[in-house]
């Protein structure tokens, strides 16, 4: 994060997060994905993921947040731009989101994506907290399949929409927008340096041997790649996440791979995997040792995505000199 960014952050937090509009009766309509939803204002949110949590305490919300759920691919809260507000609230759980635990903790908001946290199988939906009598909020870059309501972002665009729409529901509508137009800008900047040309295959490496684990069109780091000048190699799949092949990695003839490094996955141990691995080990970018590690933090919908998207772009910049 830059100073001015995180000085900007800091401000935001340090004014102990007075939501215009003390009234706890207070209704607003916002969306959730592609469905009306009408909000009270939340006390007890419950946030899954880091990136659920950061854009609540980029807010300024903190004090309107019970705690977190942290499943052990999230890297530790105490390396977070936010550990103070971390240190604030409290850790729910190290597993998934379920549904005994949003009870249990008395929530009255929870933040999530669909299928990444809300889950038919594990019976945790919107649809099952309404019935519940408790408000939900999904991550708009991962409404593009939602049943019902579908909603289609680019997700940086989801990231902007997000804040935009917490911002009505906890009436902080000006610290929104001040935070989107400081991550435009921020976007802008980067765009603007971008190398001219041709744009360079990149690969992102999330996991897998038999068959890998990568980024479709629908998550963060396809904006990560696109805007710091790269071109996803899996951009054609419309998905979030999703399994290739190897066979398809090797045709697509990667000269960067993002290696996202997380908790139980560490970075080293998947380069030295596609070092050793014989379909990987003559791919353009392991022959010339081009490798970018992104935080899981940053590959994930939040506020971190544009550290992400910065530090990827320093590394494409200077693959040039």
């Amino acid at each position: 994060m830059t100073a001015a960014a995180l000085t900007g952050t800091l401000l935001l937090t340090g004014c102990g997060a007075q939501v215009e509009g003390a009234a706890t009766a207070r209704k607003v309509t916002v969306k959730r994905c592609g469905q009306e939803v009408e909000y009270t204002l939340p006390r007890r949110a419950v946030a899954y993921e880091a990136g659920s949590a950061d854009k609540l305490f980029a807010l300024g919300l903190t004090r309107h947040v019970h705690g977190y759920v942290m499943p052990p691919a999230n890297p530790p809260v105490q390396e977070s731009p936010w550990a103070a507000e971390y240190a604030k609230v409290k850790m729910l759980s190290d597993d998934l989101l379920n549904r005994e635990l949003v009870v249990e903790a008395k929530a009255d908001l929870v933040v999530a994506g669909w299928r990444s946290g809300f889950s038919d199988q594990r019976g945790i939906t919107p649809a099952i907290l309404d019935g519940l009598k408790i408000q939900s909020f999904m991550h708009a870059e991962s409404c593009y399949n939602y049943p019902g309501y579908p909603e289609r972002l680019t997700p940086f665009e989801g990231l902007y929409t997000d804040l935009e729409r917490l911002g009505q529901i906890f009436g902080v509508e000006d610290r929104a927008r001040s935070l989107i137009a400081g991550y435009r800008a921020r976007v802008e900047a980067v765009r603007g340096q971008a190398p001219k040309g041709e744009p360079v295959p990149v690969f992102l490496y999330d996991s897998g041997t038999d068959k890998p684990f990568t980024a479709g069109s629908q998550v963060p780091p396809n904006d990560i790649i696109r805007f710091a000048g790269g071109r996803n190699v899996f951009a054609g799949l419309d998905a979030r996440w999703s399994e290739v092949t190897w066979e398809a990695v090797v045709e697509a003839k990667p000269e960067v791979i993002i290696i996202l490094d997380y908790g139980d996955k560490p970075a080293a141990e998947k380069i030295k995997f596609l070092k050793e691995y014989p379909a990987t080990s003559k791919l353009p970018a392991v022959v010339n040792d081009r490798f970018h590690i992104l935080d899981y933090n940053e590959g994930i919908s939040g506020p971190r995505n544009i550290d992400g998207l910065e530090g990827f772009a320093t590394y494409l910049r200077e693959l040039e000199k």
